[in-house]
């Protein structure tokens, strides 16, 4: 059975990946950036084509965090990025479902462009919170 997982970069333009996981580890499907309730729309989606039962989100947790480098911009940023990880995880639990949260260090963060081009075969055009959601669920086994 295809398992889906829903990598989630929180932030005001969230990371957005789809991978399928039909036992070979996660293939990515789509990587792209969308507004908050555009993700969670589209994970309502994902969930009524394949049942709650066959998809996880993958949600880096800025909570976790504890190192940050600039100054007052930068925290009041990080602060955002830090409610919206809480914001997530009230969503899943309120709607009952699958979902992982992914301590920043266990992923594979700040990708350039061309080095997830080569290690992903992702050739379409990504920024930054895409690559790092994608790299949430890219390869990676389904856990539930």
């Amino acid at each position: 059975m295809t398992k889906i997982l829903i990598g989630i970069d929180t932030g005001v333009n969230t990371g957005f990946a789809i991978a399928a996981d039909r036992g070979n580890g996660g293939e990515l499907e789509q990587v792209e950036s969308l507004s908050i309730t555009q993700a969670m729309g589209k994970v309502k989606e994902l969930i009524e084509k394949w049942g709650n039962e066959n998809v996880c989100l993958y949600i880096e947790d800025a909570r976790q965090r504890t190192w940050f480098t600039g100054g007052r911009e930068k925290a009041q940023g990080v602060g955002s990025v830090k409610r919206d990880a809480q914001i997530w995880e009230d969503w899943c639990n309120e709607q009952g479902l699958n979902y992982l949260m992914i301590h920043p260090a266990a992923n594979a963060t700040k990708t350039k462009a061309d080095v997830f081009k080569k290690r992903t075969g992702w050739i379409e055009r990504t920024n930054e919170h895409a690559r790092d959601a994608a790299m949430l669920v890219f390869k990676r086994f389904a856990k539930f």
